[in-house]
């Protein structure tokens, strides 16, 4: 898969549900996580998150939504469900993204949405728990942007391997033009 991506969120509190989100982030192969004016307790995120995430992909927290830092050109993608909001299942993702959920029992704040560059929503009747919506959102990137066979017409046949990547020739290219061609 090309690009990178982050996950994180605002104003979190429940420690339980970080970690089960961190552990969905390390598993969905994620570049790095984040927390934005999050109250939690350490202790209790690592019993949720039993893959040790923290140990295999950078972790930032960050005291407000000023001091929120992401690579160049990574686009901060919201997830709220709100009416203006494009449906996950039609929106293309960015190469290079982070995404940022809101807290339990919450929004993500205006300020918040406002940072970011789109907004987008998992398309239910009612908001549900933010790990289960973080992992919900990998998964559809992992789905859109990997490298996966299309689906076959019936259910009850598998999918058609995909042929092997081939590299091409090698291209060289210059800065200058080539002046044995004058």
């Amino acid at each position: 898969m090309r690009g990178y991506f982050g996950i994180g969120v605002e104003r979190i509190s429940k420690s339980m549900n970080l970690g089960s989100l961190q552990r969905s982030a390390n598993a969905f192969g994620a570049s790095f996580f984040f927390t934005v004016a999050a109250n939690l307790k350490q202790r209790e995120v690592r019993l949720s998150d039993t893959s040790s995430a923290a140990e295999h992909l950078p972790v930032y927290h960050f005291p407000d939504i000023e001091a929120l830092t992401l690579p160049r050109h990574c686009r901060l993608v919201g997830v709220e469900l709100t009416d203006d909001a494009i449906d996950l299942p039609s929106f293309q993702h960015p190469v290079a993204a982070a995404y940022v959920l809101g807290p339990e029992r919450g929004s993500l704040s205006p300020e918040m949405q406002a940072r970011c560059d789109v907004v987008v929503k998992i398309p239910t009747e009612f908001c549900i728990n933010v790990a289960l919506a973080g992992a919900l959102v990998m998964y559809d990137r992992v789905r859109v942007m990997g490298r996966f066979p299309p689906r076959p017409a019936s259910s009850l046949v598998r999918p058609d391997p995909l042929e092997p990547h081939v590299h091409g020739a090698q291209k060289i290219r210059s800065k200058t033009p080539d002046s044995s061609s004058s």
